[in-house]
């Protein structure tokens, strides 16, 4: 279809100035020397015509093209309403591949094993993530008929499709994210759940282990359940499985690995069971999908809700909130049709069922501005309230359009058909994903999140810090004339206002952050919008690091008392803390503990530094895995056998020490510094290399302590810093992300 023209009279894009650097680093299209080709305006004019331009294929339409273009620029550059990232980056592009999430699945031969691996290839060279259930794959040990051989289990095919992620990712592509499930039923549950016990295995997935209904009803009783083998169908052992849900926990609490969903209760609420089974999510969890299906995602911005009373009163405008509802759903399934899918069976799938899911952002604001606190029962009201709204609204726009386009093929042998319901465009319409990225350009909190803290120190140029503050926070300051540098100085460094008592009682009760909401409230609020989204919740319980196994087990047991469909939960810092675990060959201490060596990888890439040094160049070699250094090595000239023995003495030691979890911080600490007999200067560096040791540490310094500070904060914990612009990454949304510049793990 043609795409409409750009109007002369567009009015300016107000971009906040995280959102502008957000814009130009990861949306707005590039020219050949990787600079700026549009602005914030072109780049919306391009998604808005791109997706606008599908309307003229319905002729029962209410909207000329053009005037729906310019509808759509205005709902996005209002903050109304943000799509996913692949659509603002590829609408309008000769990509054109608009989908961020998709499942594929995983047959038990190794002709559908090797397909996966390559549709999945495809789809992160596109930008996409993917969701794989390894449940059908028969368990380890097996006997495979055709060959008389016996089979290596899911978990080392899922060893593959990580290999295969991580080259894609080397090769310079935007690395895609995969969630792997396995149901707690099949033979190799064991295996799965321990799986990333060691740090860095498995870095390119999230798993989860998929909890049916029987398991968790054993789990009450204390009874033992069937382990069936996929492909007999065969009862080949048992486990006890309140002991299994235990083990669950406690890897939870160690490093938030596996998750959990709740099967059953996802397919439940399967539309379109004739189909199959539901058997995976999409990497952070909150998608649901058939195999092969994919959906497309938005966010409304509760923030851009509220209005002030006439009489002073918070209210919100549900008026407004229902028009935007429409136009986004009639934008998302726009979408749909102006997507390049990189499967023709992705393609024929997602048009046969249309699924969209409408979510929202900004909630944590929302309540800022009502003046309602995140851990209330007025809270929970609300949620309940907003949601039902929103998924009533937006089912109502999709029979709307289907009585403009036609419901969604799938139609006539769908849940709804059967119960009378719609017709319906679309399968399902809401889901709340993850809006890291998006919250950011919108100005907004993330999702349905309390914020991770009122406001925080930014590294700016030449060493500066800038505070950055939540504006209502800061309103609400004002207001109570309490506002000063002093002050926001104090909240920085602590984050929340919890321990400010001088602050107004108020204050303190509506201004709560995440680390101050207690497990429930984050639970009670994830169910009460649950209870209206017809696929899943993107929400992370966050705990502080005193949290304890027993805390994890009660969020369990409460998140499937209430309903959810799955759960994530991160205790602050355990990733860091995942260094001493229980592993084959590892040495017990004094203490008891055990630090595990990690196995080298087949593949490994890292970067060769030159450095001069009194006994003649060096070069050491740094190899890397996940992102962190992993072994080095370390080779000089023609020094002498001598030297060179000692070279390489300090590069296995070193080796030793990382591949034992040791991080780079303690390892230069150790060795920095460290005199010998020639010492020369070394361009670039304040000071000379003393010896062979001092160099090694002067290269693990610039790479990792300078640009990617492991260096330990505060309590003594790790802090996780983002690669690209240093700040402090946070857990949130099933996700590693940083809140600075949007850089995230999951792609």
């Amino acid at each position: 279809m043609p795409l409409p023209k750009k109007p002369a009279n567009l009015p300016p894009v107000e971009v906040n100035p995280n959102a502008a650097i957000v814009l130009a680093k990861r949306y707005l299209k590039k020219d050949p020397d990787n600079g700026n080709a549009e602005s914030a305006e072109d780049m919306f004019w391009r998604v808005s015509a791109a997706v606008a331009a599908e309307e003229g294929k319905y002729k029962k339409s209410p909207w000329k093209t053009a005037d729906l273009a310019r509808a759509f620029f205005s709902l996005m550059t209002s903050w109304k309403f943000l799509p996913n990232s692949p659509t603002l980056m590829n609408a309008g592009t000769d990509l054109g591949q608009l989908s961020a999430c998709f499942v594929l699945p995983v047959g038990d031969s190794i002709e559908e094993i090797f397909d996966a691996v390559k549709y999945a290839a495809m789809i992160h060279k596109s930008g996409g993530g993917t969701g794989f259930s390894f449940s059908r794959l028969r368990p380890k040990d097996s006997r495979v008929g055709s060959t008389g051989g016996v089979a290596s289990g899911p978990l080392s095919f899922l060893r593959i499709f990580n290999t295969a992620t991580e080259q894609i990712k080397q090769g310079g592509t935007r690395r895609g994210a995969n969630m792997g499930i396995l149901r707690v039923d099949h033979p190799d549950i064991m295996e799965f759940i321990h799986a990333k016990e060691r740090e860095g295995e498995f870095n390119n997935f999230n798993l989860s282990v998929a909890l049916t209904e029987n398991f968790m009803k054993a789990v009450g009783k204390g009874e033992d359940f069937p382990l069936i083998a996929p492909h007999t169908v065969e009862i080949t052992g048992s486990l006890n499985a309140r002991e299994t849900f235990e083990i669950l926990v406690e890897k939870a609490w160690k490093s938030g690995d596996p998750g959990i969903v709740f099967l059953d209760r996802i397919n439940r609420d399967n539309p379109n069971p004739e189909q199959g089974e539901i058997e995976s999510t999409n990497p952070c969890g909150e998608q649901p999908l058939l195999p092969y299906e994919a959906c497309n995602l938005g966010s409304v911005n509760l923030a851009r809700f509220f209005r002030p009373g006439e009489s002073g009163e918070r209210v919100m405008d549900w008026e407004d909130l229902r028009a935007v509802i429409h136009l986004s759903v009639r934008f998302l399934d726009n979408v749909i049709d102006a997507s390049c899918f990189p499967l023709q069976m992705i393609t024929d799938k997602v048009r046969e069922n249309r699924k969209i899911g409408l979510g929202v952002m900004g909630y944590a604001d929302l309540l800022f501005q009502l003046g309602v606190p995140y851990n209330s029962l007025e809270a929970i009201t609300l949620a309940e309230k907003v949601m039902a709204f929103v998924q009533s609204e937006a089912r109502g726009a999709s029979a709307v359009l289907a009585k403009e386009r036609g419901p969604f093929p799938a139609y006539e042998k769908s849940v709804f058909a059967k119960k009378g319901q719609g017709p319906y465009r679309n399968a399902t319409t809401t889901t709340i994903a993850p809006t890291g990225t998006l919250s950011i350009l919108a100005g907004c909190s993330s999702g349905i999140e309390p914020l991770f803290a009122l406001c925080f120190s930014r590294n700016v140029l030449d060493g500066e810090k800038l505070v950055e503050v939540n504006p209502y926070f800061e309103e609400a300051l004002r207001a109570a004339d309490c506002h000063s540098p002093k002050l926001m100085e104090a909240v920085a460094a602590k984050g929340s206002v919890a321990e400010l008592a001088y602050l107004p009682e108020e204050i303190r009760k509506v201004f709560v952050t995440a680390m101050d909401v207690a497990p429930e409230w984050h639970l009670r609020q994830q169910a009460a919008f649950q209870l209206y989204t017809d696929n899943a919740v993107s929400k992370t319980v966050n705990l502080p690091n005193a949290a304890t196994v027993d805390d994890i087990r009660n969020i369990y047991r409460l998140a499937y008392e209430l309903g959810c469909k799955g759960v994530t939960v991160y205790r602050d810092g355990c990733k860091s803390e995942q260094v001493l675990c229980a592993g084959t060959g590892g040495k017990k201490s004094e203490a008891g503990d055990t630090r595990a060596v990690r196995e080298r990888p087949d593949l490994i890439f890292g970067f060769t530094q030159k450095v001069r040094t009194g006994h003649g160049v060096m070069y050491v070699t740094v190899n890397e895995f996940n992102d962190k250094p992993f072994e080095v090595f370390v080779s000089i000239g023609k020094s002498g056998r001598s030297t060179t023995a000692k070279a390489e003495a300090v590069g296995r030691l070193v080796s030793l020490c990382l591949r034992s979890g040791i991080e780079a911080v303690e390892i230069v600490r150790q060795i920095k510094g460290i005199g010998g007999e020639i010492q020369v200067f070394q361009p670039g560096k304040q000071g000379q290399v003393q010896s062979i040791p001092d160099g090694v540490a002067w290269v693990l310094e610039n790479r990792y302590l300078k640009s990617q500070s492991a260096a330990r904060e505060g309590n003594g914990l790790g802090v996780l810093r983002c690669p690209e612009c240093d700040e402090p990454m946070i857990f949130q949304e099933g996700c590693m992300i940083c809140p600075a510049c949007a850089y995230n793990k999951c792609g």
